[in-house]
């Protein structure tokens, strides 16, 4: 009779451990369901990412957003590959075909890089700024929020903007999209919504699978248990 008492009493200390999720891990957990359902071609690991970089720039001090972008440059050229999210209603908002940097590849890119003149797209968590009109028309800087990965975007002149080369049926005869000088340009008939809603403040999550920017991204190494962003290594 002891010893069952004792077994019950067992049992009951570990049900905690298996039914009791803490709160941001369940909030965030909600919140990725959520929007991999409303874009189920989309790779939860890097959706997961995105959203996990965005909270630990909001940890840090960062304003939060209410949008997110996520481009997910390990998809080729020819697919849509650039999603942007609701994070207040949770709902998927564009998924839209976006161009790469003339030297980060053909039709898939394999190379990114924080260097002027480089002529490739950079990878991480972007935080956007205003909107002008320039030489590509209605544009949106970013800035690069990772040090030696993106922070000279907006040195670089990295923006979202509309481009004719962004062609679907353009990508189907030659196999790939047209490239860029390295911003995430999208199709003409969108940019200006697109932009509208990723302006003054949003995020962009640019994601290829790395090795070095992974083991990394300060922006995915948040700790745990206070939140902050961890030191570069």
């Amino acid at each position: 009779m002891v010893r069952s008492l004792r077994y019950a009493a067992f049992i009951a200390a570990l049900v905690p451990l298996f039914f009791c999720v803490p709160r941001a891990h369940a909030a965030e957990s909600s919140l990725l369901d959520a929007l991999s359902r409303q874009a189920p071609r989309v790779d939860p690991n890097v959706l997961g990412l995105a959203l996990k970089a965005a909270d630990c720039a909001v940890a840090s001090g960062l304003p939060a957003s209410d949008r997110l972008a996520v481009i997910d440059y390990s998809r080729p050229s020819t697919e849509p590959r650039l999603w942007v999210f609701d994070l207040t209603r949770r709902r998927l908002l564009f998924n839209e075909l976006v161009a790469h940097g003339r030297n980060s590849g053909e039709n898939m890119a394999t190379k990114f890089s924080n260097r002027p003149d480089s002529f490739e797209s950079s990878l991480g968590l972007f935080r956007t700024l205003n909107t002008y009109d320039g030489k590509n028309g209605y544009s949106l800087r970013m800035n690069g929020l990772e040090p030696g990965v993106n922070d000279r975007a907006f040195d670089r002149a990295l923006v979202i903007h509309g481009a004719t080369y962004v062609n679907g049926q353009m990508a189907s005869r030659q196999g790939r999209l047209g490239r860029s000088e390295g911003c995430p340009a999208v199709r003409p008939a969108v940019a200006h919504r697109l932009i509208d809603t990723l302006k003054e403040g949003q995020y962009v999550f640019s994601y290829y699978p790395d090795r070095r920017w992974l083991g990394g991204s300060r922006y995915l190494k948040c700790d745990a248990t206070g939140g902050q962003v961890a030191k570069a290594p």
